[in-house]
């Protein structure tokens, strides 16, 4: 599986930015996407997660009513949208595929296939 993440940028406070995760290969359909981030001196973190067949999707408490997970079965494409960008969001977001279940969709042992990071900044 390979996956290819894109719609990292600079924006203001406030702003809103659209990351994708374009997974292929065998068997994609059978996974399910996630997001984590990784902000400068910190560990890499949840942020959310979709499931490619069944839609079932996961925030992090910090993005929950801000970030919206949503996919394109179609294009085995996932979104993440995100508002109200804070300074805080400020990180590499990395997607990643895996086959969690409602308990684990947040570790990162649950994901066996990661891309590359965007950056996303947050400036004040």
């Amino acid at each position: 599986v390979q996956l290819q993440a894109s719609g990292g940028g600079l924006v203001q406070v406030g702003d809103s930015l659209r990351l994708s995760c374009a997974a292929s290969g065998s068997g994609v359909n059978g996974y399910g996407l996630g997001w984590f981030r990784q902000a400068p001196g910190r560990e890499r973190e949840f942020v959310s997660a979709i499931r490619l067949s069944g839609g079932n999707t996961y925030y992090a408490d910090s993005v929950k009513g801000r970030f919206t997970i949503s996919k394109n079965n179609a294009k085995n494409t996932v979104f993440l949208q995100m508002n109200s960008l804070k300074p805080e969001d400020t990180a590499v977001y990395y997607c990643a595929a895996g086959r969690f279940i409602a308990s684990t969709h947040y570790r990162e042992d649950a994901y066996y296939y990661w891309g590359q990071g965007t950056q996303v900044t947050v400036s004040s």
